[in-house]
């Protein structure tokens, strides 16, 4: 079953540009996987910019085929180090997949309507996270450090 997240970063002028992200959206994999391998502001912005994606990997990779051909397990190993997305690998609608851009990190959370559980945000620096039932008292969603929550689930 797919955990699905909404991966964004802040924008020049403060915007909120974001993605969906079809499965492995909890911490212990999109959180690491972005915390470790998506720290240069220039590669978050290509991981934007791919639109919708199936899966993250390391890697964002080029064009390549969305469902494997196992008859070729070498191809199949370097795909799976590739980002899988919507339009470059599976030539869906970029209307339906572009990122989306929102004024507000609270309308991003609140607009973003496509069941997730987790919302990444680059702030330029370092990847914050929101679970989407931590809200404060006034309904506004409580992020914290990436690194705070992976840390959390090692002690626990």
């Amino acid at each position: 079953m797919a955990t699905r997240s909404t991966i964004a970063m802040k924008t020049d002028n403060g915007k909120i540009r974001s993605i969906y992200c079809h499965w492995d959206g909890y911490v212990g994999y999109n959180g690491k996987m972005l915390n470790g391998e998506y720290t240069d502001p220039v590669k978050v912005k290509q991981l934007i910019d791919l639109g919708d994606i199936s899966s993250l990997r390391a890697n964002i990779g080029e064009k390549h085929p969305f469902d494997r051909n196992h008859d070729e397990p070498e191809l199949d190993q370097m795909y799976e180090e590739w980002t899988t997305a919507y339009h470059r690998d599976r030539e869906e609608d970029w209307a339906r997949v572009a990122p989306q851009t929102y004024e507000t990190v609270g309308d991003w959370v609140s607009e973003f309507d496509m069941g997730v559980e987790y919302y990444y945000l680059f702030d330029g620096r370092d990847w914050l996270v929101h679970s989407a039932d931590n809200m404060d008292d006034h309904g506004f969603p409580i992020f914290d450090y990436v690194e705070v929550e992976i840390l959390k689930e090692i002690v626990n």
